[in-house]
């Protein structure tokens, strides 16, 4: 099988559900925007050393996914049984939590940075929050019901801790903002 099809030429594409979209439509942003920060996860997790963060990453990177799938078959709405669950914003929560309580209690703003791993985290959180921007106008545009924009916000949240602590584990200190 070839990987080019020659179908894009034109700048549209299929979706999943086999529906001609324009390359530059909300989907394709919502839906590419998903695939760049699965990809930018991938890459902080080639600076990683700590299997905890592996796990959390992996199920991320799993959770990233499913939204995938849930924001290219949207059209097939009642259909479609790919959904990301609140049991997985609860268990970002879950994490968040726990990891807040090994880090010192911030009292000035984060600049990106420090290690590696830290710096390619506070980098993936960027691009999560563009993420939460394309899903919120694919949302507009489309009245889709999802929970992948609450999920996308707890995720920012969780990268932003996970960049601290992997500063904190690697010794290395957060550098603040100072005005």
């Amino acid at each position: 099988m070839k990987i080019y099809t020659k179908k894009g030429d034109d700048g549209s594409t299929e979706t999943l559900s086999g529906k001609k979209v324009s390359k530059n439509s909300p989907i394709m942003h919502a839906q590419g925007v998903i695939d760049e920060l699965n990809a930018v996860i991938g890459l902080a997790l080639t600076y990683n050393k700590h299997d905890y963060i592996e796990e959390i990453l992996n199920q991320i990177q799993s959770d990233l996914f499913v939204i995938g799938s849930e924001i290219t078959l949207s059209e097939k709405n009642e259909e479609n049984k790919i959904r990301i669950a609140n049991v997985r914003i609860n268990y970002l929560e879950e994490v968040i939590d726990k990891m807040e309580e090994k880090l010192p209690k911030l009292k000035h703003f984060v600049l990106p940075g420090g290690s590696k791993l830290s710096a390619s985290l506070h980098l993936a959180r960027t691009v999560c929050r563009r993420a939460e921007r394309d899903i919120v106008r694919f949302i507009e545009e489309t009245n889709f019901k999802t929970l992948s924009l609450k999920y996308l916000n707890r995720l920012s949240d969780l990268l932003f801790v996970l960049a601290r602590y992997a500063n904190l584990s690697e010794g290395k200190k957060d550098s603040v903002w100072k005005l």
